[in-house]
């Protein structure tokens, strides 16, 4: 038995399913959870020894590598991780426009609070029925959902009826500008700009949740990258360094609705730890390089239209995406626009091609509906590997 199969034994006596986060589990593909001892650059080696790639990169924050040698916000919040800046932001934004109803979108995560438990993405996709409009987990009554609705992630006139129908109900739109949780799908510019105009003419706050996408996409977020500018920002991963930290701001009159300002009360014995936000900060300074982004994106692009080539060349039904440092990988014919679209991949095919690689020494998410990530660590030396990689993979 492998030292990863006897700690995955070990961790289920004490943890629930063995994990801390379910996707983590591998029950979307199958097979033993890698047990990681420690990670240096773009590698990581497991319990057993075995050096892997990491595209993973502890889901987004190590935009850097791992140990790193070189030691549209007017107010911001320190929270400890991103379902608390959602949370948070969401009561917020109730608060400030004194409604109730929560727009989102299918397939986008925006954390494990409650109310948001609806068609989400990341692991709810591999575990949930996304076929219902209906809580996507266990414990989470009915109830606490009826002032969520959830619309077509892209789908421009179905956002148009619903401020037609709800426009005095509506409190808040909160989107993923870059959805990565039902693997990776951009929101359109339409789109974009729907949102943000329906928000401004009916006073609903319009949030970003960059939880993913913030320091990752660009500098100044997916925001940034789009032009686009929302009324508050989750921000967490890369702000924290690797380490647990999140924060959500916005506008200084919506803002100013907190305790001890105003009414809306949010608070966190642990908020601004000074650990987290040294390597917060330590990340953020090192992310100012100049060049950074530039290099980050051309990496991502290079993967990406290396492991399409290796798919054409072997015939196999595929299509990848990158924008700045996070990729998609897709089994069927062309990008996907929508969290429909998503559901057509061949998830039986991806969990082959994951093995694959993961026998290669590549470690890719280990779920069809999850964003992969690059880091500045990852060089053309390292590219050329995984696509060759890929390429046997493909041909198998």
């Amino acid at each position: 038995m492998s030292r990863n199969q006897q700690l995955f034994d070990r961790a289920q006596q004490t943890i629930p399913g063995g994990v801390n986060s379910p996707v983590r589990a591998f029950r979307s593909v199958g097979g033993t959870p890698r047990f990681i001892t420690r990670a240096e650059g773009a590698y990581m080696w497991d319990a057993d020894g075995q050096r892997y790639i990491d595209y993973i990169g502890s889901w987004g924050p190590m935009i850097v590598g791992h140990a790193h040698p070189v030691p549209s916000i007017e107010q911001v919040r320190l929270v400890s991780s991103g379902t608390e800046a959602t949370m948070s932001a969401l009561r917020l934004a109730r608060g400030f426009t004194r409604r109730d109803l929560i727009v989102k979108f299918e397939g986008c995560y925006h954390g494990h609070a409650d109310s948001l438990l609806v068609k989400a993405g990341s692991g709810l996709l591999t575990f949930a029925d996304t076929t219902k409009n209906a809580p996507s987990s266990a414990g989470v009554p009915a109830d606490v959902t009826k002032h969520t609705m959830v619309l077509e992630y892209n789908n421009v006139e179905q956002l148009e009826q619903a401020f037609i129908k709800h426009a005095d109900e509506i409190a808040a739109v909160i989107v993923e500008p870059v959805a990565g949780n039902m693997n990776l799908v951009r929101a359109n510019d339409a789109f974009l700009q729907a949102m943000r105009s329906l928000c401004t003419k009916h006073g609903a706050v319009l949030i970003f949740d960059e939880v993913m996408t913030g320091f990752r996409v660009a500098l100044g977020g997916a925001q940034a990258h789009y032009g686009i500018t929302p009324d508050m920002t989750c921000l967490g991963k890369v702000i924290g360094g690797g380490m647990p930290a999140a924060a959500f701001g916005g506008r200084r009159d919506i803002m100013a609705c907190l305790a001890p300002l105003g009414a809306v009360y949010q608070a966190g014995t642990l908020s601004g730890n000074p650990l987290a936000v040294a390597a917060g900060l330590t990340t953020l300074k090192l992310i100012q390089a100049p060049g950074f982004y530039d290099r980050l994106a051309a990496q991502t692009r290079k993967l990406a239209d290396g492991l399409a080539a290796a798919a054409v060349d072997a015939g196999v039904p595929f299509a990848a995406d990158a924008i700045g440092g996070m990729f998609g990988l897709y089994f069927r014919e062309g990008v996907p626009g929508s969290f429909a679209e998503v559901t057509q991949c061949d998830t039986a095919r991806f969990n082959r091609f994951f093995h694959a690689m993961l026998d290669a020494g590549v470690y890719l998410a280990p779920s069809a509906y999850e964003a992969g990530f690059v880091s500045a660590q990852h060089d053309d030396a390292i590219l050329a590997t995984t696509i060759e990689a890929a390429r046997k993979a493909f041909a198998a």
